[in-house]
């Protein structure tokens, strides 16, 4: 069983920074895909960024430039570093599992929201 648990969210005014952490308890594969994704009431949700097994990493243009991911394998934990917020990056984040990158993410985490205020 693959549990996600994220932390770190919270309230920041806008030019502030936030750094989300997702702690993976449980069997984790030698291969994968890992991803932040967030979500606004009324809207889709929108894939973030993401970070694979090898260290390669992609972001939405939306964000480039202003937040990184990374990880820490010793610890299982996946990070997203946001600086620079803009009211417009205030949503509910998820950070989710793919296992062997089958481009389905099958673990996701309970999320954390993130209020940007101007």
């Amino acid at each position: 069983q693959v549990q996600l648990v994220e932390s770190g969210g919270g309230s920041v005014q806008s030019g502030g920074s936030l750094r989300l952490s997702c702690a993976i308890f449980g069997y984790i594969y030698s291969s994968y895909c890992m991803g932040w994704f967030r979500q606004v009431p009324g809207k889709e949700r929108e894939g973030v960024a993401h970070i694979d097994s090898d260290d390669s990493t992609s972001y939405a243009d939306s964000v480039k430039g202003r937040f990184t991911i990374s990880q820490d394998n010793a610890k299982n934990t996946m990070y997203l570093q946001m600086n620079s917020l803009k009211p417009e990056d205030t949503a509910m984040y998820s950070c989710a599992a793919d296992f062997y990158c089958s481009g389905s993410y099958a673990y996701w985490g309970q999320g954390t929201q993130v209020t940007v205020s101007s």
